[in-house]
């Protein structure tokens, strides 16, 4: 991306997002490449690394651990390696290995199931592959602390082998002459010395012509005496042989590895690029959740709607510096929308309300989107992509060429105008000012008239009433109005679009106290006309102030009327609830009872073929099965009258006798006790007679009789 002038960015604050995002970088690759962030101008570069930070966000607000901990910069290692005849300690070749080691555990991370799952951080290991020979070379060679094993080489544990029998010859002499010598007086120390790598007495000065060997020094105070006995000479010129051998045979070994290890430079080099990838996508997310960072739409036209943004600096600002009783500062949030229908929106309002925050909240954002960074706006808002950004904010005066304020302000407008086209984006802070207010806001408007039909986007500053008259006949440009709390005289820093806004001129003159003799004068002296439309404006954005309140008010009841309709609804489908299972349990109740009513029926046909077998009046029981099975519509009337005239019963104790009322327990029905056979009893129910358990009888008599 392009932009002008060249302090752009700093006086956007881009800056200072680069030095907080650094802040979280642990590896100098996130470091660097914080410090030269690039601003793409092609979706999918912005679309990869936004969605990348976005899922890593997602990570840590989900508790997730990715396996990337390696923080080293081992470049200058990784260049040894691929240089013939570099040979590395073995605390590079340790980090190398948890190089290695941290890549292998990346690539465990990324099963299948992740991969699919966070698709734009798996693309960072796409191109790469994990080797696990270079640890296993350095596994072979070395040991946990980094020391070169016995077994690396059969040489250098021939050498060990002779040194370790040397040193335990060495140190059984050299016991045997200090326990010697010490009996005699002679020795300073008993401890055994060293001095230039081999083992020395610490003689009293005095005694030191008593003792044949090798003086090799004397202590500052010269009372003690370092000498080498000549019975160890000969085993410590072997010590030191062997020691000499295997420094050499080790070297030989580190340096075979070295050489070994040449063939993976280059992908060395890529797993040092993935650690520092991911562990700059990380500060990315982190950095994110500190203003709460979305990752919003992104489309190749050249389009700004942001919702609910706001300018990320501020935020964590007010976050931070919390006021003398804990609370914090609210942000108010900004909604714009710039398209082709609506390219430029004109901002009016009084001074310190927040235009310009406003003005630097949209091109900070847009930079921070294009540089792959999450935004602090609403995750359905769609941002697009420009490739030329050019800013005018603040005082330009330029005492280098000798250009005065508005001469410098001209200057800029020119190359705005020259180099501007369909996907620029441009802010202008205060347009026309530094001149006569008729002239600039002449000139104000042939510049932005001329942006406009270039198809730019972008947003303007301005006081004049000119400009907000403009907005209302120029098609694609708009009016918005940062609001104004005229009565408490605060600014209230929201944008209102479609309408401009007062500067309250005389109202905070009126405020802070100023002689009405005063104010009445400069009203006198400005334009009927231009007073009496600025009073307008000031009159209709304090009504609009009103309407949003009764709106929020109204919205409140709606929202209230909405719970309520909603408890309503849930009390109405318990009820319903309720008598559905009801009518289940009736539906149930009925079922019962034809139940009841079938294994009757079948008691009765049993009771008629029993009837059939004992009676020679066949005759009589075929009539009864014929007035059982044809007037089934008579029985059941019959049946529910008998009912009813069960009604006038009621249960009582005693014995089951021949002639006595008797109820079946079952289908409580009434009759009479014809016989008793055994456990059995025949019960006459109406015409018929029922075999019935006398288990299943109860006695009853008429209510009447009591």
């Amino acid at each position: 991306m392009k932009f002008f002038p060249n302090s752009a960015l700093v006086q956007l604050e881009y800056e200072k997002v680069k030095t907080l995002l650094a802040m979280h970088c642990r590896t100098e690759y996130a470091k660097a490449k914080t410090e030269n962030l690039r601003l793409h101008t092609k979706k999918e570069f912005i679309e990869t690394e936004l969605q990348q930070a976005n899922e890593f966000k997602l990570l840590l607000q989900s508790g997730q651990h990715f396996p990337n901990e390696f923080v080293h910069n081992l470049n200058k290692e990784i260049k040894l390696i691929g240089i013939p005849g570099a040979v590395l300690n073995s605390d590079q070749f340790l980090l190398i290995r948890k190089l290695a080691e941290n890549t292998g555990n990346i690539f465990r991370w990324f099963d299948n199931e992740r991969r699919l799952a966070y698709p734009a951080l798996a693309i960072v290991i796409q191109d790469a592959y994990y080797e696990k020979t270079i640890n296993q070379l350095i596994d072979e060679t070395l040991d946990e602390n980094g020391q070169v094993k016995d077994s690396a080489s059969e040489e250098l544990a021939n050498i060990r082998i002779s040194l370790y029998r040397k040193r335990n010859e060495l140190r059984r002499v050299f016991d045997r002459i200090v326990s010697k010598l010490n009996k005699q007086g002679y020795l300073a120390d008993i401890e055994e010395s060293f001095l230039n790598g081999r083992r020395v007495l610490a003689v009293f000065a005095e005694q030191k012509r008593m003792i044949k060997g090798i003086l090799h020094g004397e202590s500052d105070s010269r009372k003690t005496s370092f000498i080498e006995p000549e019975e160890t000479t000969e085993l410590n010129n072997a010590v030191f042989l062997l020691e000499n051998d295997e420094r050499k045979e080790v070297y030989r070994i580190l340096r075979n590895l070295t050489q070994q290890l040449s063939v993976y430079s280059s992908l060395l080099k890529s797993y040092l690029h993935i650690a520092g990838e991911y562990d700059f996508i990380k500060a990315k997310a982190k950095f994110a959740m500190e203003y709460n960072g979305n990752h919003p739409k992104i489309t190749d036209k050249a389009l700004v709607h942001l919702i609910q943004a706001y300018h990320p600096l501020l935020f964590l600002y007010n976050k931070n510096n919390p006021s003398n009783d804990g609370q914090v500062k609210p942000t108010i949030p900004v909604d714009i929308s710039l398209h082709d229908k609506q390219r430029i929106l004109v901002i009016s309002g009084p001074n310190a309300g927040g235009k310009t925050v406003t003005l630097k909240t949209v091109g900070l954002l847009q930079l921070m989107m294009q540089s792959g960074l999450l935004v602090p706006v609403h995750a359905d808002s769609v941002m697009g992509i420009f490739k030329q950004l050019m800013i005018h904010i603040g005082d330009t005066q330029s005492l280098e060429f000798e250009l005065s304020t508005y001469s410098s302000h001209l200057k800029n407008m020119k190359h705005f105008m020259e180099n501007a086209n369909g996907k620029t984006l441009f802010f202008i802070d205060e347009l026309g000012s530094g001149s006569d207010p008729n002239l600039g806001g002449a000139f104000a408007e042939v510049i932005m008239e001329e942006l406009a039909l270039k198809h730019s986007i972008g947003i303007v500053t301005t006081h004049y009433l000119n400009l907000k008259v403009m907005a209302n006949k120029v098609p694609g440009i708009i009016n918005g109005a940062m609001q104004f709390d005229e009565k408490n005289l605060m600014p209230l820093y929201k944008l209102v679009t479609g309408k401009p806004g007062s500067s309250y001129t005389f109202s905070i003159a009126e405020r802070i106290g100023l002689e009405k003799r005063l104010i009445d004068k400069a009203r006198k002296l400005v334009d009927d006309d231009h007073f009496t439309l600025d009073k307008l404006l000031n009159r209709t954005e304090q009504d609009l102030q009103d309407i949003n309140k009764e709106k929020l008010q109204l919205s409140k009841l709606v929202k209230e009327n909405e719970k309520l309709k909603k408890e309503m609804q849930d009390v109405l489908g318990k009820e319903k609830h309720k008598q559905e299972i009801e009518r289940l349990k009736l539906q149930n109740s009925i079922a019962a009872e034809k139940y009841i009513y079938l294994k009757d029926m079948e008691r009765r046909l049993k009771a008629m073929v029993i009837e059939w077998r004992k009676t020679d009046d066949k005759e009589k029981v075929i009539k009864m099965i014929h007035a059982l099975l044809f007037k089934q519509k008579e029985t059941i009337k019959s049946e529910k009258q008998q009912k009813k005239l069960n009604e006038k019963f009621e249960e009582v104790t005693g014995e089951l006798k021949i002639g006595l009322k008797a109820k079946m327990k079952q289908n409580r029905q009434v009759g009479i006790i014809k016989e008793i056979k055994g456990k059995k009893a025949v019960l006459q129910v109406g015409v018929m007679p029922i075999t019935v358990a006398l288990s299943d009888l109860v006695l009853v008599k008429d209510k009447l009789e009591q």
